[in-house]
């Protein structure tokens, strides 16, 4: 730690994000960590390399577990979430994926949020073959996490937004709960971001976070990461194999998700993607404060246009968590979605924009505008799509960094 660091000169978010890398000394004064592209490490003492594999001292042996420039990424994203220790993944579901196949067996029970993103309802599902339970429970409320308890769960998971319709998790009172029951509490922090909320803040387990989005920003890389904020007891988890029970137990988690997920499913994070998401970084906070700062003006817009018939959105009054937001988060966040009118076509709405994109993704600095039912949540069906406030005229928008009054008048045209 420079003298700088140790008076707390450097500790504010965006200033300690920008020196990270410099403060571990890369190569040459390089201000950014290298991108490292050897999958294969060496030693001179061949007992090292030895020791390294067994965990008996720090090092790279392998691409596949370990990188430069991916630990380098992972030390900021554990800063940002005040966390203990992070794990790079391929993408974001690579990191949800792994973390529940490492962490759990055949007849656990998980209790997770009926308003899923569309993929992450999907891998649920699919756990179910594997023998693991899984409860689907509206997580608005904790009395409905409290009601699906049983003497198997082993997990709670639940994002702080839902995508899209914007419900917000009763983030708090499920940390409490998931604490006094010794439950393994994940939060996906995606579409709020370490910018605008803190999991640890509310008890949870593991942070959940698709760097692809906010964090890298830009649309220009893929990338997931699982933060351990350090708070769970993992002496009190049966699940941990006995292989993984040494050193410090506050990282037994941790290990075990890095050697039976990370290692054994392989769903790895480039080092050239890893860099491209952690220059991204830099910019979060003003690009998280600009883009929550158009989605609150455009959900005003919306919400008073006659030919939109309902805004979902936290940063609104009439939303029904809007005091929750309000307590919880910085600021509400730049997803929304609307509900088009009866008789307003949700194709030609979309086809009239010309500045806002009419594309999957979400974080980008560009406003992105996808129609839900037709597209990321297809896969469910219509039952499903309704028992989550999908309608088939629902429009998601990820609010971008574009001059306000431009988006405005976009809309006002498409809408004409």
């Amino acid at each position: 730690m420079s003298k700088s660091d140790s008076q707390g000169l450097h500790n504010g978010f965006t200033t300690a994000n920008l020196h990270n890398d410099r403060r571990d000394k890369p190569e040459h004064g390089v201000l950014h960590k290298p991108i490292h592209t050897s999958v294969a490490y060496t030693y001179d003492d061949a007992r090292d390399l030895a020791a390294v594999f067994q965990g008996k001292m720090p090092g790279y042996n392998y691409g596949r577990q370990q990188n430069p420039t991916v630990n380098a990424l992972q030390n900021r994203i554990t800063l940002m979430e005040q966390g203990i220790a992070s794990t790079a993944f391929a993408t974001g579901m690579a990191a949800i994926g792994s973390t529940m196949f490492a962490l759990l067996k055949s007849g656990d029970h998980v209790i997770s949020s009926a308003f899923l993103f569309g993929n992450t309802n999907s891998l649920f599902n699919t756990f179910r073959n594997f023998g693991v339970e899984v409860s689907f429970v509206d997580t608005t409320s904790v009395e409905n996490v409290k009601a699906a308890l049983q003497p198997n769960t082993r997990l709670v998971f639940t994002e702080t937004i839902a995508n899209p319709v914007t419900q917000v998790a009763d983030l708090e009172a499920i940390g409490e709960l998931c604490k006094n029951r010794q439950l393994i509490y994940v939060v996906d922090n995606t579409m709020t971001s370490p910018w605008l909320f803190k999991p640890k803040t509310v008890n949870a387990t593991f942070v959940v976070n698709s760097l692809t989005k906010y964090i890298g920003g830009h649309g220009n890389a893929l990338g997931g990461m699982l933060t351990d904020t350090g708070l769970y007891d993992w002496t009190q988890s049966s699940n941990i194999l006995e292989l993984y029970r040494k050193g410090d137990p506050a990282l037994w988690g941790t290990t075990q998700i890095r050697k039976k997920g990370l290692r054994d499913f392989g769903a790895t994070l480039g080092p050239e993607a890893a860099h491209h998401l952690a220059v991204g970084s830099e910019t979060l906070p003003m690009r998280m404060d600009r883009a929550s700062d158009n989605a609150l003006l455009l959900a005003e817009f919306c919400e008073a246009h006659p030919k939109v018939k309902r805004v979902y959105f936290p940063g609104l009054k009439s939303h029904p968590q809007y005091e929750r937001a309000k307590k919880l988060f910085n600021k509400p966040g730049a997803i929304m979605s609307i509900d088009l009118a009866d008789g307003v076509d949700c194709f030609d709405f979309l086809n009239k924009l010309t500045c806002v994109v009419a594309s999957s993704n979400l974080g980008d600095t560009r406003t992105l505008a996808i129609p839900v039912a037709h597209t990321i949540f297809f896969e469910m069906g219509a039952e499903r799509r309704a028992s989550m406030g999908i309608g088939d005229n629902l429009i998601r928008l990820s609010v971008g960094i574009e001059d306000i009054n431009d988006l405005l008048a976009d809309f006002e045209n498409a809408l004409s």
